[in-house]
């Protein structure tokens, strides 16, 4: 009721400048988060920086997303910086933001630092933001724990707005992460 999941920058350019592993770790975590935020109902912002040098969103993000997949362009590298942008994460009167996508050292990070400012509660979800260089990633996350912002796993933030096993939900959920 309170959360929003907000995909990032999941693009063509990013990912295919990534190590196979890591990209398909990081893309198939974000389309659990997807699936996960659809079954409980929670909105999804999804973003794209700069699309026409940095392409458009991976083809099984766009899948997840479905009707959900209306990207809003980016130039600036936290998501508070687009009015566009500030504007829907605002309107949502939600608290928490859970974020996924690129580059952990760079929007994420930036995005995160600006919504904790802004009064919001980002929590970044660890195994589903990635960076091209593996330092990056690492001084990344340490800058948003020290900025105050939250570190989650996939199963760990799912689960955690679970709340309680049973019923249609916890199953949908249990089966994302088989």
């Amino acid at each position: 009721e309170n959360t929003c999941l907000v995909v990032i920058d999941f693009q063509v350019a990013l990912l295919s400048a990534m190590k196979d592993k890591i990209a398909n770790k990081i893309s198939k975590n974000g389309v659990i988060l997807i699936e996960g935020a659809k079954i409980l109902g929670l909105p999804i912002i999804v973003t794209e920086q700069y699309p026409k040098g940095l392409g458009v969103t991976i083809p099984p993000v766009v899948t997840a997303l479905g009707d959900n997949y209306k990207p809003l362009e980016k130039l600036s590298f936290s998501i508070m910086g687009e009015d566009e942008i500030k504007d829907a994460i605002c309107n949502l009167k939600v608290d928490n933001f859970l974020l996924t996508g690129m580059e952990t050292h760079v929007c994420i990070l930036q995005s995160a630092l600006d919504m904790e400012d802004a009064g919001f509660s980002p929590y970044v979800v660890l195994d589903a933001v990635s960076s091209r260089k593996k330092l990056d990633w690492k001084v990344g996350i340490d800058s948003v724990k020290r900025g105050g912002g939250k570190i989650t796993t996939t199963e760990t933030i799912l689960f955690q707005l679970l709340k309680k096993a049973g019923g249609s939900e916890f199953k949908e959920i249990s089966q994302l992460l088989k």
